[in-house]
């Protein structure tokens, strides 16, 4: 072959290898997880999906910002009626030691080691997110009261595309909680709302509707709080005046299930998933973790009954990749 043919070819190979390899980069920039210094942020089609603080000045990672498809930003992190709120987090009291609080005396929930998660099978679940280890560390204890093996990822369904018809943003909160080594048991008690838990922007605090799968008042704690049994619950208001609808979703392989839904509206709205721990203490033994999954949706709207339920019901057909369950 001659040199200048030689060379006119190797250069289209480079420049083919340099194209394929910017599209790759530009597909994962619209559609994935990508981890910061202190945060994992995921997207999809250049929107955002949702961002997870995993280091900082608080006690507990969470995510602190969730978006509608169309973009609208759901969450409030840390107002200044409780600075302990992280939009959307999870904590419990452990061995009496409380993880929901921030006061003197409350736990921290340390993060061990964080590894990004993208992609999944052609024709099964789609996810973007990350797996992350953390030692619930007491306040004067240099080994942890607890262990977890937490995941948060956003779901989209690849083989029937279902996730996007219904026009929600979806993602799944999975969290096992174990005895850390040298500790037979664990016992997880706490208030009436500590669980899988969410503050709203402060413009859905305003003439916002909780509802929820069957139609349940629930029973009243104080004031308009309320613990109601049920499948799911779901919250519509306005978001910087544009209508939204979240709903929080307990798995049926969860114990307790359903879970007892928390919702209240005044002073502010708020709405978690609880195990009812205040009332019945959850023992967890060696060898016997608690494992826990959670649905966390957003529609753009004021959606029905219906459309709830029915990505409910998709949510429960879903399977992680490598799932056997």
């Amino acid at each position: 072959m001659p040199e200048r043919t030689r060379k006119i070819l190797l250069a289209a190979a480079i420049v083919a290898a340099v194209v394929v390899r910017c599209a790759e980069v530009a597909a994962a920039g619209q559609n994935g997880a990508v981890e910061g210094k202190a945060t994992v942020s995921v997207s999809y089609d250049n929107g955002p999906v949702f961002r997870y603080c995993h280091a900082g000045a608080s006690k507990k990672p969470y995510v602190d910002r969730l978006f509608s498809p169309a973009g609208v930003q759901v969450l409030r992190d840390s107002p200044h009626d409780h600075k302990h709120h992280h939009a959307l987090m999870f904590a419990t009291a452990v061995d009496g030691v409380d993880f929901w609080s921030e006061t003197p005396g409350c736990g921290k929930q340390k993060p061990r080691s964080l590894d990004v998660i993208n992609g999944g099978p052609p024709d099964g679940t789609q996810r973007a997110g990350f797996s992350e280890k953390l030692d619930w560390m007491g306040p004067r204890s240099s080994k942890p009261l607890l262990v977890e093996s937490r995941e948060v990822c956003e779901l989209r369904d690849g083989g029937l595309d279902a996730l996007p018809t219904l026009g929600a943003t979806l993602i799944e909160w999975r969290s096992s909680l174990q005895t850390p080594p040298g500790k037979r048991t664990v016992v997880l008690t706490g208030s009436h709302y500590f669980g899988l838990g969410i503050r709203f922007v402060q413009s859905m605090d305003a003439d916002g509707r909780f509802f929820n799968a069957d139609d349940k008042q629930g029973e009243i704690v104080r004031g308009d709080e309320r613990l109601t049994p049920v499948k799911w619950c779901a919250y519509t208001a306005k978001a910087d005046g544009k209508p939204v609808t979240v709903a929080i979703f307990d798995h049926p392989e969860n114990l307790r299930y359903p879970a007892k839904m928390f919702t209240m509206s005044t002073p502010f709205a708020y709405l978690s998933a609880t195990r009812n721990e205040w009332k019945e203490p959850i023992t967890i033994k060696t060898g016997k973790p608690l494992d826990l999954r959670y649905g966390v949706a957003v529609w753009d709207g004021a959606v029905d009954k219906k459309t709830v339920e029915q990505l409910y019901q998709r949510w429960l057909k879903l399977r992680p990749s490598g799932s056997t369950k």
